[in-house]
């Protein structure tokens, strides 16, 4: 990805995951770089409130010596959800074929953990669903870290 279409984006936020403010640094498509505007071309691992395809504001930080996030300027639409195999005998590649079944794209950090990237076209109550099986059955546990609205499972029930 290291093309000249591309940058790095350094991120420094904090995560209820980890507890903890938390460094990562994402690839992003130039969209208009005398705006200091960037698309997140990749899932972030750590980072909460952000999701691929996410349009930020980042400017150069002297401390940190590279370009760094500042703001969200436009969604995406997709929802960003970390996942990890609690499971000794559950394989990270046919965990993650079960969701790009579903339409999602995914990247797996190390062997027991990876991002779940659920693009805004994909009805996230059937992941939803997949989720809480795979949960049920001791497989995965999972948090939302970026849940994008049209995302968010409404309960009709209680109108």
């Amino acid at each position: 990805m290291g093309d000249d279409k591309h940058v790095k984006i350094l991120f420094r936020l904090y995560s209820d995951i980890l507890e903890e403010t938390t460094v990562e640094t994402m690839w992003a498509k130039i969209v208009n770089e005398e705006q200091g505007l960037y698309a997140l071309d990749n899932i972030p691992f750590y980072l909460p409130v952000i999701a691929a395809g996410d349009i930020v504001f980042a400017e150069y930080d002297t401390d940190e010596q590279m370009l760094t996030y500042r703001e969200t300027r436009e969604y995406s639409g997709n929802s960003t959800i970390h996942v990890i195999l609690m499971s000794n005998t559950a394989d990270l590649k046919s965990i993650g074929k079960l969701f790009e079944e579903l339409g999602c794209n995914w990247e797996g950090m190390d062997s027991k953990y990876f991002a779940l990237d659920v693009p805004a076209s994909v009805n996230y109550s059937l992941v939803k669903a997949r989720l809480e099986e795979l949960k049920e059955r001791g497989i995965i546990d999972y948090a939302e870290s970026c849940l994008s609205e049209g995302h968010q499972i409404k309960n009709y029930s209680q109108l």
